[in-house]
């Protein structure tokens, strides 16, 4: 698309590189931003320092987990994976999951309401 034409519609969402809508990552830090949310739908970009971790927990509904850039070691249930740029994953509701950034990490999380 021509840099200099602007879609006047607005009944969409449109991001060129998801990587790009962060904020710089701050070391001993994970940041995040929710890009779209309805009734159906809640979309978060979370960047990570290396080294950072969103421990333990379970979600109330059930959710995907993309990671855009860099590499993770993840816990889903009782398995412990190697996560990296690519990596897509479907996790059901109350499923015990842990995301340990082992680089600096982008990733995507779609939580899908029932």
């Amino acid at each position: 698309m021509d840099p200099e034409i602007i879609p006047t519609n607005k009944n969409y969402q449109y991001f060129v590189n998801l990587v790009d809508e962060l904020p710089p990552i701050h070391e001993d830090s994970i940041t995040s931003r929710t890009l779209f949310s309805n009734d159906r739908i809640k979309v978060i970009l979370f960047g990570f320092a290396s080294g950072q971790e969103l421990s333990e927990h379970t979600a109330s509904v059930p959710a995907i987990i993309h990671i855009l850039s860099g590499e993770a070691d993840m816990i889903l249930g009782t398995e412990r994976l190697q996560a990296k740029s690519g990596t897509w994953a479907h996790m059901p509701a109350q499923l015990p999951h842990s995301v340990l950034a082992t680089t600096e990490l982008t990733m995507l999380l779609i939580l899908l309401q029932e």
